[in-house]
Protein backbone atom coordinates (compact mmCIF):
# COMPACT_ATOMS: atom_id res chain seq x y z
CA UNK A 1 0.00 0.00 0.00
CA UNK A 2 1.35 3.40 -1.02
CA UNK A 3 1.96 5.59 2.02
CA UNK A 4 0.00 8.84 2.17
CA UNK A 5 1.74 12.18 2.24
CA UNK A 6 1.45 14.71 5.03
CA UNK A 7 -0.03 18.04 3.92
CA UNK A 8 0.28 21.28 5.88
CA UNK A 9 -2.11 23.99 4.66
CA UNK A 10 -1.98 27.41 6.39
CA UNK A 11 -5.39 29.08 5.85
CA UNK A 12 -4.48 32.26 7.78
CA UNK A 13 -1.70 33.93 9.77
CA UNK A 14 0.83 34.31 6.93
CA UNK A 15 1.65 37.74 5.46
CA UNK A 16 -0.41 39.12 8.37
CA UNK A 17 -0.42 39.28 12.17
CA UNK A 18 -3.59 37.51 13.28
CA UNK A 19 -6.31 35.27 11.80
CA UNK A 20 -4.22 32.18 12.62
CA UNK A 21 -5.56 28.86 11.33
CA UNK A 22 -3.69 25.86 9.88
CA UNK A 23 -4.98 22.56 8.50
CA UNK A 24 -2.87 19.41 8.78
CA UNK A 25 -3.96 16.54 6.55
CA UNK A 26 -2.90 12.93 6.26
CA UNK A 27 -4.81 10.45 4.12
CA UNK A 28 -8.50 11.05 4.73
CA UNK A 29 -8.12 12.95 7.98
CA UNK A 30 -7.65 16.63 8.82
CA UNK A 31 -7.02 18.44 12.09
CA UNK A 32 -7.20 22.22 12.41
CA UNK A 33 -4.89 24.25 14.64
CA UNK A 34 -6.40 27.51 15.97
CA UNK A 35 -9.23 29.50 14.47
CA UNK A 36 -8.57 33.23 14.82
CA UNK A 37 -9.79 36.53 13.51
CA UNK A 38 -8.12 39.82 12.67
CA UNK A 39 -9.40 43.35 13.10
CA UNK A 40 -10.14 45.32 9.91
CA UNK A 41 -7.64 47.58 8.18
CA UNK A 42 -8.46 51.29 7.88
CA UNK A 43 -9.76 50.95 4.32
CA UNK A 44 -12.25 48.22 5.32
CA UNK A 45 -14.91 50.79 6.12
CA UNK A 46 -17.67 49.60 8.46
CA UNK A 47 -16.26 46.07 8.81
CA UNK A 48 -16.33 44.66 12.36
CA UNK A 49 -13.91 41.73 12.08
CA UNK A 50 -12.21 39.62 9.41
CA UNK A 51 -12.29 35.82 9.60
CA UNK A 52 -10.52 33.17 7.49
CA UNK A 53 -11.98 31.62 4.35
CA UNK A 54 -12.66 27.97 5.25
CA UNK A 55 -13.94 26.82 1.83
CA UNK A 56 -11.38 23.99 1.82
CA UNK A 57 -12.54 22.69 5.22
CA UNK A 58 -16.22 22.87 4.19
CA UNK A 59 -15.45 20.93 1.02
CA UNK A 60 -13.70 18.26 3.12
CA UNK A 61 -15.89 18.49 6.22
CA UNK A 62 -16.20 14.71 6.63
CA UNK A 63 -12.40 14.51 6.98
CA UNK A 64 -12.13 17.12 9.77
CA UNK A 65 -11.56 15.39 13.11
CA UNK A 66 -11.32 18.42 15.38
CA UNK A 67 -9.97 21.91 16.11
CA UNK A 68 -7.04 22.24 18.54
CA UNK A 69 -6.41 25.60 20.23
CA UNK A 70 -2.98 26.78 21.41
CA UNK A 71 -4.24 29.65 23.64
CA UNK A 72 -7.11 32.05 24.26
CA UNK A 73 -6.23 35.19 22.28
CA UNK A 74 -8.73 36.56 19.73
CA UNK A 75 -6.32 35.98 16.83
CA UNK A 76 -6.43 32.25 17.71
CA UNK A 77 -10.03 31.68 18.93
CA UNK A 78 -12.04 34.65 17.60
CA UNK A 79 -13.43 33.00 14.46
CA UNK A 80 -14.61 29.82 16.24
CA UNK A 81 -18.26 30.96 16.67
CA UNK A 82 -18.49 31.63 12.91
CA UNK A 83 -16.69 28.44 11.88
CA UNK A 84 -18.50 26.06 14.26
CA UNK A 85 -21.86 27.20 12.89
CA UNK A 86 -20.72 25.81 9.51
CA UNK A 87 -18.72 22.79 10.63
CA UNK A 88 -19.47 21.49 14.12
CA UNK A 89 -16.45 19.38 15.15
CA UNK A 90 -14.95 18.74 18.61
CA UNK A 91 -12.71 21.52 20.01
CA UNK A 92 -9.71 20.79 22.23
CA UNK A 93 -7.84 23.27 24.42
CA UNK A 94 -6.61 24.04 27.92
CA UNK A 95 -9.00 25.04 30.70
CA UNK A 96 -8.64 28.82 30.50
CA UNK A 97 -8.70 28.81 26.68
CA UNK A 98 -12.00 26.91 26.66
CA UNK A 99 -13.35 29.10 29.50
CA UNK A 100 -12.85 32.15 27.25
CA UNK A 101 -14.32 30.24 24.28
CA UNK A 102 -17.43 29.36 26.31
CA UNK A 103 -17.88 33.00 27.22
CA UNK A 104 -17.72 33.88 23.53
CA UNK A 105 -20.23 31.15 22.65
CA UNK A 106 -22.75 32.58 25.13
CA UNK A 107 -22.68 35.88 23.22
CA UNK A 108 -23.25 34.01 19.94
CA UNK A 109 -25.97 31.72 21.39
CA UNK A 110 -24.00 28.56 20.62
CA UNK A 111 -24.87 25.80 23.08
CA UNK A 112 -24.18 22.58 21.20
CA UNK A 113 -20.38 22.84 20.98
CA UNK A 114 -18.30 19.80 21.88
CA UNK A 115 -15.52 21.29 24.08
CA UNK A 116 -12.80 19.05 25.51
CA UNK A 117 -10.36 20.25 28.20
CA UNK A 118 -6.78 19.01 27.84
CA UNK A 119 -3.96 19.65 30.33
CA UNK A 120 -0.40 20.60 29.30
CA UNK A 121 1.75 17.43 28.96
CA UNK A 122 -1.35 15.36 28.14
CA UNK A 123 -1.86 13.85 24.67
CA UNK A 124 -4.93 12.97 22.62
CA UNK A 125 -5.60 10.78 19.59
CA UNK A 126 -7.63 12.11 16.68
CA UNK A 127 -7.76 9.52 13.90
CA UNK A 128 -4.25 8.95 12.65
CA UNK A 129 -2.88 11.92 14.64
CA UNK A 130 -1.48 11.80 18.17
CA UNK A 131 -1.29 15.34 19.59
CA UNK A 132 0.81 16.26 22.63
CA UNK A 133 0.18 19.53 24.50
CA UNK A 134 3.41 21.21 25.68
CA UNK A 135 3.42 24.02 28.25
CA UNK A 136 4.84 27.37 26.96
CA UNK A 137 4.94 30.96 28.22
CA UNK A 138 2.96 33.76 26.58
CA UNK A 139 1.02 36.86 27.63
CA UNK A 140 -1.97 34.70 28.59
CA UNK A 141 -1.84 31.67 30.92
CA UNK A 142 -2.45 28.11 29.74
CA UNK A 143 -0.66 28.56 26.41
CA UNK A 144 0.67 25.45 24.71
CA UNK A 145 2.80 24.31 21.82
CA UNK A 146 1.72 21.16 19.98
CA UNK A 147 3.63 18.06 18.90
CA UNK A 148 1.58 16.31 16.22
CA UNK A 149 2.76 12.75 15.59
CA UNK A 150 1.81 11.42 12.15
CA UNK A 151 2.88 8.35 10.15
CA UNK A 152 5.15 10.64 8.07
CA UNK A 153 6.86 12.18 11.10
CA UNK A 154 6.37 14.68 13.92
CA UNK A 155 5.19 18.27 13.38
CA UNK A 156 5.87 20.82 16.15
CA UNK A 157 3.72 23.98 16.20
CA UNK A 158 4.97 26.49 18.78
CA UNK A 159 1.77 28.57 19.00
CA UNK A 160 2.57 32.09 20.27
CA UNK A 161 5.39 31.90 22.80
CA UNK A 162 8.21 33.61 24.65
CA UNK A 163 10.79 32.11 26.98
CA UNK A 164 10.19 33.36 30.52
CA UNK A 165 12.31 31.79 33.25
CA UNK A 166 10.39 33.62 36.00
CA UNK A 167 6.73 33.41 34.93
CA UNK A 168 4.05 34.83 37.23
CA UNK A 169 2.35 31.48 37.83
CA UNK A 170 5.69 29.71 38.36
CA UNK A 171 4.98 27.28 35.51
CA UNK A 172 8.06 27.38 33.29
CA UNK A 173 7.96 26.25 29.67
CA UNK A 174 8.52 22.50 29.18
CA UNK A 175 12.03 22.64 27.67
CA UNK A 176 12.58 18.98 28.57
CA UNK A 177 9.74 17.82 26.30
CA UNK A 178 10.94 20.01 23.40
CA UNK A 179 14.48 18.65 23.74
CA UNK A 180 13.17 15.08 23.91
CA UNK A 181 11.20 15.63 20.69
CA UNK A 182 14.32 17.08 19.05
CA UNK A 183 16.30 14.04 20.15
CA UNK A 184 13.77 11.63 18.62
CA UNK A 185 13.56 13.66 15.40
CA UNK A 186 11.12 16.34 14.24
CA UNK A 187 10.06 16.49 10.60
CA UNK A 188 8.63 20.04 10.49
CA UNK A 189 8.65 23.05 12.82
CA UNK A 190 6.07 25.84 12.51
CA UNK A 191 7.21 28.73 14.73
CA UNK A 192 5.92 32.16 15.79
CA UNK A 193 7.69 34.96 13.87
CA UNK A 194 6.05 38.06 15.42
CA UNK A 195 9.16 39.39 17.22
CA UNK A 196 11.89 37.97 14.99
CA UNK A 197 13.16 41.46 14.10
CA UNK A 198 14.11 42.15 17.71
CA UNK A 199 17.56 41.02 18.86
CA UNK A 200 18.20 39.54 22.31
CA UNK A 201 15.53 38.28 24.70
CA UNK A 202 12.03 39.40 25.66
CA UNK A 203 12.03 40.62 29.25
CA UNK A 204 10.25 38.53 31.86
CA UNK A 205 6.68 39.49 32.78
CA UNK A 206 7.83 39.81 36.42
CA UNK A 207 9.90 42.94 35.56
CA UNK A 208 6.60 44.75 34.95
CA UNK A 209 5.50 43.91 38.51
CA UNK A 210 8.64 45.58 39.89
CA UNK A 211 7.86 48.70 37.84
CA UNK A 212 4.27 48.75 39.13
CA UNK A 213 5.52 48.56 42.73
CA UNK A 214 7.88 51.50 42.15
CA UNK A 215 5.07 53.59 40.61
CA UNK A 216 2.47 52.67 43.26
CA UNK A 217 4.91 53.52 46.04
CA UNK A 218 4.97 57.25 45.16
CA UNK A 219 1.48 57.69 43.63
CA UNK A 220 -0.70 60.11 45.64
CA UNK A 221 -3.94 59.85 43.63
CA UNK A 222 -6.14 57.27 41.98
CA UNK A 223 -4.29 54.92 39.62
CA UNK A 224 -5.89 53.79 36.36
CA UNK A 225 -4.07 50.99 34.50
CA UNK A 226 -5.03 50.18 30.90
CA UNK A 227 -3.93 46.81 29.53
CA UNK A 228 -5.14 43.93 27.34
CA UNK A 229 -8.02 42.13 29.04
CA UNK A 230 -6.51 38.77 28.10
CA UNK A 231 -3.18 39.49 29.80
CA UNK A 232 -4.20 37.81 33.04
CA UNK A 233 -0.63 37.74 34.43
CA UNK A 234 -0.52 41.54 34.02
CA UNK A 235 -3.89 41.92 35.77
CA UNK A 236 -2.59 39.70 38.58
CA UNK A 237 0.48 41.90 39.01
CA UNK A 238 -1.67 45.05 39.18
CA UNK A 239 -3.79 43.34 41.86
CA UNK A 240 -0.63 42.29 43.75
CA UNK A 241 0.69 45.86 43.78
CA UNK A 242 -2.73 47.16 44.85
CA UNK A 243 -2.77 44.76 47.82
CA UNK A 244 0.81 45.66 48.76
CA UNK A 245 -0.09 49.37 48.91
CA UNK A 246 -3.52 48.86 50.48
CA UNK A 247 -5.65 49.91 47.50
CA UNK A 248 -9.03 48.58 46.35
CA UNK A 249 -9.41 47.37 42.74
CA UNK A 250 -12.28 48.27 40.37
CA UNK A 251 -12.63 46.91 36.83
CA UNK A 252 -13.88 48.83 33.79
CA UNK A 253 -14.59 47.77 30.20
CA UNK A 254 -16.81 44.88 29.06
CA UNK A 255 -14.03 42.50 27.96
CA UNK A 256 -12.00 43.21 31.13
CA UNK A 257 -15.03 42.48 33.35
CA UNK A 258 -15.71 39.22 31.42
CA UNK A 259 -12.11 37.98 31.51
CA UNK A 260 -11.60 38.84 35.21
CA UNK A 261 -14.81 36.92 36.00
CA UNK A 262 -13.83 33.82 33.96
CA UNK A 263 -10.18 33.80 35.14
CA UNK A 264 -11.19 34.20 38.81
CA UNK A 265 -13.79 31.43 38.60
CA UNK A 266 -11.25 29.06 37.01
CA UNK A 267 -8.54 29.93 39.52
CA UNK A 268 -6.14 31.74 37.13
CA UNK A 269 -6.57 35.06 38.96
CA UNK A 270 -6.09 35.24 42.69
CA UNK A 271 -7.95 38.26 44.09
CA UNK A 272 -8.39 38.08 47.89
CA UNK A 273 -11.86 38.66 49.34
CA UNK A 274 -12.58 42.37 49.83
CA UNK A 275 -10.02 43.63 47.29
CA UNK A 276 -12.37 43.88 44.31
CA UNK A 277 -15.03 46.60 44.49
CA UNK A 278 -17.79 47.66 42.11
CA UNK A 279 -16.85 50.72 40.03
CA UNK A 280 -20.05 52.39 41.31
CA UNK A 281 -18.73 52.18 44.91
CA UNK A 282 -15.44 54.03 44.31
CA UNK A 283 -16.78 57.18 45.99
CA UNK A 284 -16.84 55.32 49.32
CA UNK A 285 -13.01 55.22 49.41
CA UNK A 286 -10.31 57.93 49.37
CA UNK A 287 -8.76 58.51 45.91
CA UNK A 288 -5.36 57.28 47.06
CA UNK A 289 -6.88 53.91 47.95
CA UNK A 290 -8.22 53.11 44.46
CA UNK A 291 -6.82 51.28 41.41
CA UNK A 292 -8.95 50.91 38.26
CA UNK A 293 -8.01 48.23 35.73
CA UNK A 294 -9.45 49.11 32.33
CA UNK A 295 -9.49 48.26 28.62
CA UNK A 296 -8.41 50.74 25.96
CA UNK A 297 -4.64 50.34 25.84
CA UNK A 298 -4.87 50.49 22.02
CA UNK A 299 -6.81 53.77 21.96
CA UNK A 300 -9.94 52.03 20.60
CA UNK A 301 -12.54 54.82 20.22
CA UNK A 302 -15.32 53.00 22.13
CA UNK A 303 -13.10 51.57 24.89
CA UNK A 304 -13.34 52.53 28.56
CA UNK A 305 -10.06 54.50 28.58
CA UNK A 306 -10.93 56.49 25.44
CA UNK A 307 -14.32 57.33 26.98
CA UNK A 308 -12.62 58.51 30.18
CA UNK A 309 -10.23 60.65 28.11
CA UNK A 310 -13.13 62.32 26.29
CA UNK A 311 -15.30 62.69 29.46
CA UNK A 312 -17.78 60.24 28.00
CA UNK A 313 -17.53 57.44 30.58
CA UNK A 314 -20.84 56.86 32.40
CA UNK A 315 -19.36 55.80 35.72
CA UNK A 316 -16.05 57.58 36.04
CA UNK A 317 -14.72 61.11 35.58
CA UNK A 318 -10.94 61.65 35.48
CA UNK A 319 -9.67 64.45 37.70
CA UNK A 320 -6.37 66.37 37.57
CA UNK A 321 -3.67 64.47 39.42
CA UNK A 322 -5.05 61.00 38.54
CA UNK A 323 -2.31 58.67 37.28
CA UNK A 324 -2.95 56.65 34.12
CA UNK A 325 -0.57 53.81 33.25
CA UNK A 326 -0.83 52.43 29.70
CA UNK A 327 0.60 48.94 30.10
CA UNK A 328 0.83 47.90 26.43
CA UNK A 329 2.63 48.70 23.18
CA UNK A 330 0.58 50.08 20.29
CA UNK A 331 -0.14 47.32 17.78
CA UNK A 332 1.34 48.41 14.39
CA UNK A 333 -1.19 50.81 12.84
CA UNK A 334 -2.63 51.93 16.21
CA UNK A 335 0.13 54.41 17.07
CA UNK A 336 -1.95 57.48 16.10
CA UNK A 337 -5.05 56.49 18.06
CA UNK A 338 -2.97 55.71 21.16
CA UNK A 339 -1.11 59.04 20.86
CA UNK A 340 -4.47 60.84 20.51
CA UNK A 341 -5.76 59.30 23.78
CA UNK A 342 -2.49 60.12 25.59
CA UNK A 343 -2.76 63.76 24.42
CA UNK A 344 -6.39 63.95 25.60
CA UNK A 345 -5.38 62.54 29.00
CA UNK A 346 -2.61 65.12 29.43
CA UNK A 347 -5.08 67.88 28.49
CA UNK A 348 -7.30 66.76 31.38
CA UNK A 349 -4.41 67.37 33.80
CA UNK A 350 -3.84 63.65 34.29
CA UNK A 351 -0.34 62.17 34.72
CA UNK A 352 0.34 59.47 32.11
CA UNK A 353 3.00 56.76 32.14
CA UNK A 354 3.41 54.74 28.95
CA UNK A 355 6.02 52.43 27.50
CA UNK A 356 8.37 55.18 26.35
CA UNK A 357 8.67 56.40 29.96
CA UNK A 358 8.93 53.17 32.00
CA UNK A 359 9.01 49.36 31.69
CA UNK A 360 5.24 49.03 32.04
CA UNK A 361 4.93 46.44 29.26
CA UNK A 362 6.78 43.41 27.94
CA UNK A 363 5.93 41.46 24.81
CA UNK A 364 4.44 37.98 24.80
CA UNK A 365 6.51 36.90 21.79
CA UNK A 366 10.02 35.48 21.46
CA UNK A 367 12.92 37.64 20.26
CA UNK A 368 15.84 36.31 18.18
CA UNK A 369 17.80 34.52 20.94
CA UNK A 370 14.68 32.71 22.18
CA UNK A 371 13.80 31.64 18.64
CA UNK A 372 17.34 30.30 18.24
CA UNK A 373 16.88 28.26 21.42
CA UNK A 374 13.58 26.84 20.12
CA UNK A 375 15.22 25.81 16.81
CA UNK A 376 18.21 24.30 18.64
CA UNK A 377 16.00 22.26 20.99
CA UNK A 378 13.59 20.98 18.33
CA UNK A 379 16.21 20.42 15.57
CA UNK A 380 13.62 20.12 12.76
CA UNK A 381 14.41 18.77 9.30
CA UNK A 382 12.07 21.32 7.63
CA UNK A 383 10.86 24.72 8.78
CA UNK A 384 7.80 26.88 8.01
CA UNK A 385 7.86 30.35 9.64
CA UNK A 386 4.29 31.36 10.63
CA UNK A 387 2.46 34.19 12.47
CA UNK A 388 3.92 37.23 10.75
CA UNK A 389 3.95 39.63 7.84
CA UNK A 390 6.16 38.78 4.86
CA UNK A 391 9.16 40.63 6.34
CA UNK A 392 8.88 38.62 9.58
CA UNK A 393 8.71 35.30 7.73
CA UNK A 394 11.73 36.33 5.63
CA UNK A 395 13.78 37.29 8.72
CA UNK A 396 12.81 34.06 10.51
CA UNK A 397 13.89 32.03 7.46
CA UNK A 398 17.23 33.89 7.52
CA UNK A 399 17.64 33.10 11.23
CA UNK A 400 16.99 29.39 10.57
CA UNK A 401 19.51 29.25 7.74
CA UNK A 402 22.12 31.01 9.92
CA UNK A 403 21.60 28.14 12.40
CA UNK A 404 22.60 25.70 9.65
CA UNK A 405 19.32 24.68 8.03
CA UNK A 406 19.60 24.20 4.24
CA UNK A 407 17.70 26.95 2.40
CA UNK A 408 15.73 24.39 0.37
CA UNK A 409 14.28 22.98 3.62
CA UNK A 410 12.71 26.32 4.57
CA UNK A 411 9.29 27.18 3.15
CA UNK A 412 8.08 30.79 3.11
CA UNK A 413 4.52 30.30 1.94
CA UNK A 414 1.30 32.26 1.77
CA UNK A 415 -2.18 31.45 3.03
CA UNK A 416 -3.66 28.59 1.02
CA UNK A 417 -0.36 26.96 0.00
CA UNK A 418 -0.20 23.16 0.26
CA UNK A 419 3.18 22.01 1.58
CA UNK A 420 3.53 18.27 1.17
CA UNK A 421 5.95 16.11 3.17
CA UNK A 422 7.16 12.53 3.23
CA UNK A 423 9.78 11.25 5.67
CA UNK A 424 12.53 12.50 3.33
CA UNK A 425 11.04 15.23 1.17
CA UNK A 426 9.11 18.49 1.33
CA UNK A 427 7.66 20.66 -1.43
CA UNK A 428 4.98 23.25 -2.17
CA UNK A 429 2.60 21.38 -4.48
CA UNK A 430 -0.35 23.71 -5.03
CA UNK A 431 -2.90 25.85 -3.26
CA UNK A 432 -6.46 25.96 -1.96
CA UNK A 433 -8.81 28.96 -1.59
CA UNK A 434 -7.76 31.16 1.34
CA UNK A 435 -8.48 34.79 2.03
CA UNK A 436 -10.59 37.20 4.02
CA UNK A 437 -14.26 36.82 4.89
CA UNK A 438 -15.56 40.18 6.12
CA UNK A 439 -18.07 40.32 8.96
CA UNK A 440 -20.31 43.39 9.07
CA UNK A 441 -23.03 43.23 11.73
CA UNK A 442 -24.85 39.94 11.24
CA UNK A 443 -23.72 39.66 7.62
CA UNK A 444 -20.86 37.21 7.08
CA UNK A 445 -19.14 37.41 3.71
CA UNK A 446 -21.85 39.52 2.06
CA UNK A 447 -19.53 42.52 1.85
CA UNK A 448 -16.83 42.07 -0.78
CA UNK A 449 -14.42 44.23 -2.77
CA UNK A 450 -17.14 45.94 -4.81
CA UNK A 451 -19.10 47.03 -1.73
CA UNK A 452 -15.88 48.20 -0.03
CA UNK A 453 -14.96 50.16 -3.15
CA UNK A 454 -18.39 51.84 -3.10
CA UNK A 455 -18.00 52.67 0.62
CA UNK A 456 -14.59 54.19 -0.06
CA UNK A 457 -16.04 56.21 -2.94
CA UNK A 458 -18.93 57.42 -0.76
CA UNK A 459 -16.60 58.28 2.13
CA UNK A 460 -14.31 60.33 -0.09
CA UNK A 461 -16.64 61.98 -2.59
CA UNK A 462 -20.21 61.82 -1.29
CA UNK A 463 -23.43 60.98 -3.07
CA UNK A 464 -25.94 62.66 -5.39
CA UNK A 465 -29.41 61.16 -5.97
CA UNK A 466 -31.50 62.39 -8.92
CA UNK A 467 -35.21 61.53 -8.86
CA UNK A 468 -37.24 61.91 -12.07
CA UNK A 469 -40.84 60.90 -12.88
CA UNK A 470 -41.53 60.23 -16.56
CA UNK A 471 -44.66 59.34 -18.53
CA UNK A 472 -45.14 55.68 -19.47
CA UNK A 473 -46.74 56.70 -22.79
CA UNK A 474 -44.23 59.06 -24.40
CA UNK A 475 -41.28 59.26 -22.00
CA UNK A 476 -41.83 62.96 -21.27
CA UNK A 477 -40.78 64.36 -17.89
CA UNK A 478 -43.76 64.75 -15.54
CA UNK A 479 -41.92 65.96 -12.43
CA UNK A 480 -38.35 66.61 -11.35
CA UNK A 481 -35.52 66.26 -11.69
CA UNK A 482 -35.08 66.60 -7.90
CA UNK A 483 -31.52 66.41 -6.65
CA UNK A 484 -30.55 65.26 -3.16
CA UNK A 485 -26.91 65.37 -2.06
CA UNK A 486 -25.15 63.77 0.93
CA UNK A 487 -21.52 64.34 1.83
CA UNK A 488 -20.89 66.16 -1.47
CA UNK A 489 -21.55 69.89 -0.95
CA UNK A 490 -23.57 71.85 1.58
CA UNK A 491 -26.69 72.42 -0.55
CA UNK A 492 -27.78 75.73 1.00
CA UNK A 493 -24.48 77.32 0.02
CA UNK A 494 -24.41 75.74 -3.45
CA UNK A 495 -27.88 76.50 -4.75
CA UNK A 496 -26.58 77.86 -8.08
CA UNK A 497 -24.56 74.70 -8.72
CA UNK A 498 -27.58 72.50 -7.94
CA UNK A 499 -29.83 74.58 -10.17
CA UNK A 500 -27.35 74.25 -13.07
CA UNK A 501 -27.16 70.48 -12.46
CA UNK A 502 -30.96 70.25 -12.49
CA UNK A 503 -31.09 72.18 -15.77
CA UNK A 504 -28.46 69.90 -17.31
CA UNK A 505 -30.37 66.73 -16.33
CA UNK A 506 -33.58 68.20 -17.79
CA UNK A 507 -31.76 68.88 -21.09
CA UNK A 508 -30.38 65.32 -21.20
CA UNK A 509 -33.89 63.91 -20.67
CA UNK A 510 -35.40 66.14 -23.38
CA UNK A 511 -32.66 65.01 -25.77
CA UNK A 512 -33.50 61.35 -24.98
CA UNK A 513 -37.22 62.04 -25.47
CA UNK A 514 -36.48 63.61 -28.85
CA UNK A 515 -34.46 60.53 -29.88
CA UNK A 516 -37.21 58.20 -28.61
CA UNK A 517 -34.89 56.66 -26.00
CA UNK A 518 -37.05 55.16 -23.23
CA UNK A 519 -35.06 52.26 -21.78
CA UNK A 520 -33.98 53.03 -18.24
CA UNK A 521 -30.40 51.82 -18.49
CA UNK A 522 -29.62 54.28 -21.31
CA UNK A 523 -31.46 57.13 -19.58
CA UNK A 524 -29.53 56.52 -16.35
CA UNK A 525 -26.11 56.28 -17.98
CA UNK A 526 -26.80 59.45 -20.05
CA UNK A 527 -27.69 61.37 -16.86
CA UNK A 528 -24.69 59.92 -15.01
CA UNK A 529 -22.15 60.75 -17.77
CA UNK A 530 -23.39 64.30 -18.36
CA UNK A 531 -23.55 65.13 -14.66
CA UNK A 532 -20.16 63.57 -13.88
CA UNK A 533 -18.41 65.65 -16.57
CA UNK A 534 -20.24 68.82 -15.51
CA UNK A 535 -19.38 68.46 -11.79
CA UNK A 536 -15.77 67.56 -12.46
CA UNK A 537 -15.38 70.58 -14.73
CA UNK A 538 -17.02 72.88 -12.18
CA UNK A 539 -15.50 71.78 -8.85
CA UNK A 540 -13.12 68.89 -9.62
CA UNK A 541 -15.10 66.31 -7.61
CA UNK A 542 -16.44 62.89 -8.48
CA UNK A 543 -19.43 62.03 -6.25
CA UNK A 544 -21.33 58.78 -6.65
CA UNK A 545 -24.33 59.57 -8.88
CA UNK A 546 -27.54 57.54 -8.46
CA UNK A 547 -30.36 58.39 -10.92
CA UNK A 548 -33.79 57.06 -9.85
CA UNK A 549 -36.45 56.97 -12.56
CA UNK A 550 -40.15 56.37 -11.89
CA UNK A 551 -42.83 55.79 -14.54
CA UNK A 552 -46.48 56.82 -14.17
Amino acid sequence: MKSSKLKIIPLGGLYEIGKNITAIEYGNEIIVIDCGLIFPEDEMLGIDVVIPDITYLLKNREKVKGIILTHGHEDHIGALPYVLKKINVPVYGTRLTLGLVENKFKEHNINNANLNVVKPSQSINLGVFNIEFIRTSHSIPDSVALAIHTPAGTVVHTGDFKIDYTPINGEVMDFHKLAELGQKGVLVLLADSTNVERPGYTMSESTVGDTFNDIFLTAKQRIIVATFASNIHRVQQIVNSAILFDRKVAVSGRSMVNVVKVASELGYLNIPEGTLIDINDMHKYPDNKIVVITTGSQGEPMSALARMASSDHRKMELIPGDLVIISATPIPGNEKTVAKVINQLFKKGVDVIYEALADVHVSGHACQEELKLMHSLVKPKYFIPVHGEYRHLKQHAKLASELGMPKENIFITENGSIIEFTKNSGAIVGSVPAGNILVDGLGIGDVGNIVLRDRKHLSEDGLIVIVVTISKQDGSVISGPDIVSRGFVYVRESEDLMEEARKLVREVLMECEKNKITDWATLKSSIRDALRNFLYEKIKRNPMILPIIMEV
